[in-house]
């Protein structure tokens, strides 16, 4: 076979075969879409993931003391058992002589600093609300009325930092709506801006504003996220370091009939952050 022979050959065989089909254009464009969607998804629900765990590791949080009350939102993470290399008792001293069972204080100067601030609390209830106490033999599944924790944060530098944590149910008739201060101790590690400190509390976001007391710098969260655990809180870092946390809410649960209007104004609300009745160590 000689050179033209082979090339009328391979024509032939060229014009008999089945040609392959044409690529699917807009097929394969879809399919990249596709998979560039589910790309961007994954690093979308990776990073919203990374967001949720950096917010609950800087939201302060309460484990739930004898009265069932805990912050709504991702539980406490227990705490590791103490390494052999410490030296140091794993939990504070109570006044017994031996460290405490866990975080929370349930006897000694601690826990009345958590009495105190209830009592505190109930000090400023404004005029045409009460405050009513928890009723007798009332059902462990329901929320009670006033409650109060002191709880071991964290030994920074050597000093042991506290909270505490005190709420009251503040009633006009049969309505009824939350007022919670809480208090961390000298040493936290809380940032100091105010916006950024009203917004570590228990990780809420919301619309931020500062207010002025006297010479004193307050964030207010005056309309909150979509977390609205509570309607409004403000913070407030003392010169010492001591922060305070002061929030109110309209409605205490989902059994009984919330407040129409907030017990205090944004600025009333600020100057009970500065308060020194709850500058406690």
């Amino acid at each position: 076979m000689n050179e033209d022979d082979l090339r009328d050959t391979l024509r032939s065989e060229m014009a008999t075969s089945t040609p392959p089909p044409p690529m699917a254009t807009t097929a394969t464009l879809r399919a990249a879409r596709r998979a560039r969607s589910r790309r961007r998804t994954l690093w979308a629900c990776a990073g919203s993931a990374a967001t949720i765990l950096a917010v609950a590791g800087a939201a302060t949080m309460f484990t739930p003391d004898a009265g069932g009350h805990s912050p709504a939102g991702p539980a406490p993470q227990a705490a590791p058992p103490p390494s052999s290399k410490d030296t140091a008792q794993p939990w504070p001293t109570g006044p017994d002589g031996h460290p405490q069972e866990d975080r929370t204080a349930r006897a000694g100067s601690r826990y009345d600093q958590g009495i105190r601030l209830l009592d505190e609390i109930i000090s400023v209830v404004p005029a045409g609300y009460t405050a009513p106490e928890n009723p007798a033999n009332q059902p462990t599944d329901q929320k009670p009325l006033r409650t109060h924790q002191a709880q071991f944060e964290d030994k920074v530098n050597g000093v042991d930092v506290w909270g505490y944590m005190s709420s009251a149910a503040l009633a006009k008739g049969e309505r009824m709506g939350p007022l919670l201060v809480e208090v961390h101790t000298a040493g936290n590690q809380l940032p100091a801006e105010p916006c950024a400190l009203a917004r570590q509390f228990w990780g809420m976001q919301g619309e931020c504003q500062v207010e002025t007391v006297a010479a004193a710098q307050v964030g207010v969260v005056v309309r909150p996220g979509r977390d609205d655990r509570f309607d409004q809180w403000a913070a407030y870092r003392h010169p010492d370091g001591v922060v305070v946390f002061v929030a109110q809410g309209a409605n205490l649960d989902d059994e009984r009939p919330g407040l129409t209007t907030l017990p205090f104004s944004v600025q009333q609300l600020a100057a009970l952050a500065v308060n020194e009745r709850f500058h406690l160590q």
